[in-house]
């Protein structure tokens, strides 16, 4: 695993297209921004596990923002 540091409005590259901002640190939260080409996935790695809520077990769907579509 690569470590990195970074400050506030810092980024991170991958690739070529995609970029990882950060955009927000408050208290022990760091709120990040991506942008990616809309093939690539970009999920919160608490999506990517089955969500057993309300008798579904289909994972919720996210929007672009990673925030979930209630």
């Amino acid at each position: 695993m690569l470590v990195l540091s970074r400050k506030r409005m810092e980024q991170i590259v991958i690739g070529s297209d995609i970029r990882i901002t950060v955009v927000k640190l408050e208290g022990g939260q760091v709120r990040l921004g991506i942008e990616a080409p809309s093939e690539v996935m970009v999920l919160r790695e608490e999506l990517l596990e089955p969500r057993v809520e309300k008798g579904t077990k289909e994972a919720a769907p996210v929007t672009r923002t990673g925030r979930p579509k209630r």
